[in-house]
């Protein structure tokens, strides 16, 4: 859904970033590895919420590979968790509440503060086209 919502982003991923069909793109070997990587990821985060140490450097390096390795603007993090959030709330309808929604829009806030946070400890300001 991230990639039919913002096709923009594919462009930071040379596997898929000509696939069209979001059927294609959900059989990519590819792109379904780099969903385990981010779900494992978020997944770190949650188990860890009561260690600020362990969450901040999770997200830190999250931010500083995002930033220099792959120079991915930091706003597809925002919109990304976003995407996330849609379909947690589609998925599980009868359990959402609005505690459960409350509990994950901080989520959703706690990663895109630490991982741009990290882009700026990078220096991310130097590229010109930077939307933090």
């Amino acid at each position: 859904r991230f990639f039919v919502n913002f096709p923009s982003a594919k462009q930071y991923f040379s596997q898929f970033k000509h696939m069209e069909d979001p059927l294609e793109m959900e059989r990519s070997l590819q792109l379904r590895k780099h969903a385990r990587r981010v779900m494992g990821a978020l997944n770190t985060v949650v188990e860890n919420l009561n260690d600020s140490e362990k969450v901040s450097s999770v997200l830190a390096l999250v931010g500083k590979a995002h930033a220099l390795k792959h120079k991915v603007e930091p706003i597809y993090f925002k919109k990304l968790t976003g995407v996330m959030l849609e379909v947690i709330a589609e998925e599980y309808a009868n359990d959402f509440t609005p505690e459960a929604h409350g509990a994950w829009t901080k989520m959703k806030t706690l990663i895109y503060t630490h991982v741009t946070a990290a882009y700026k400890e990078v220096g991310w300001a130097q590229y010109p086209t930077a939307t933090l």
